[in-house]
């Protein structure tokens, strides 16, 4: 009932994506696509699909770069517009028209972004620790992992993501590992593009209902920045988990489910 699979973009990269489908066989389900964060893959999902697969056909993709896609030569040609076209030409590969999608942190770039730039390909949103861009200050971070490491870097500084007191250090443990899988020097591309980004002006024209689940003690960039989503974005619900740093994602993924479900129910009638 897991789907595994690759498809080739328009421009010769490799991406790799996962449908997850524990719906009743007897119904047509609404699809959500899941957009992971920056030097993450679809495996973070792990603790979020057996929620939502249950109710929506799930399709995981992992970023260009990231996971099981390929990583892009270092003169390739590399911008937001690409991230969302690999979007775009994966759904146009599984015949969807239109999608709930939801993103963590950089998959929450992606998934704004395509609702601004293809409004009626997406029925909602869900963004999770996910601002209108990466806060130049993460330029410091390539700085320091270029000195120290990929690896020592985020050991250093893992208190700006998890919360100690209360994460599994298991889970602490499997998070550097992952990390550690990254192609540096892609992965540095990845980040310091991003940082250049800044779509907070265009937050009006997110037309679709809009849900931001945030950290209240955000550490990647200015807490404040969620204040300009509640203000701007038209029809949008904000859900704070108060005093948390970045990874919400991974730290409390049942409580994301459930607000995710919950909106849901909310505005669309499902799941029931």
């Amino acid at each position: 009932m897991t789907e595994r699979a690759h498809f080739t973009t328009s421009d010769g990269e490799r991406i790799a994506y996962y449908i997850d489908d524990f719906t009743d066989p007897w119904r047509k389900p609404p699809v959500m696509l899941l957009l992971h964060s920056a030097m993450g893959n679809s495996q973070r999902f792990y603790s979020w699909a057996p929620g939502l697969a249950r109710h929506f056909r799930l399709v995981r993709m992992d970023l260009r770069g990231h996971g099981a896609s390929s990583v892009p030569a270092a003169d390739k040609p590399f911008d937001m517009a690409r991230l969302v076209a690999d979007v775009t030409e994966l759904m146009t590969l599984l015949g969807l028209d239109v999608a709930h999608v939801t993103g963590n942190s950089a998959g929450g770039y992606v998934a704004q972004n395509l609702a601004l730039q293809y409004p009626e390909k997406v029925r909602s949103l869900a963004l999770v620790g996910s601002t209108p861009g990466l806060s130049p200050s993460a330029r410091g971070w390539l700085t320091r992992i270029a000195e120290e490491g990929l690896t020592p870097f985020l050991t250093k500084t893992i208190a700006m993501r998890f919360d100690l007191a209360t994460s599994d250090p298991g889970l602490v443990e499997w998070f550097l590992k992952q990390t550690a899988e990254n192609d540096a020097g892609f992965l540095a591309r990845f980040i310091g593009y991003n940082t250049t980004q800044d779509w907070s002006g265009e937050l009006h024209r997110i037309a679709c209902p809009t849900l931001v689940i945030f950290p209240g003690g955000e550490t990647v960039g200015e807490a404040n920045v969620y204040d300009l989503m509640r203000d701007r974005i038209p029809d949008v619900r904000m859900a704070e988990y108060e005093h948390m740093p970045h990874n919400i994602a991974d730290m409390m993924p049942d409580r994301c489910v459930a607000d995710i479900l919950q909106f849901h129910r909310d505005r669309f009638g499902y799941p029931a």
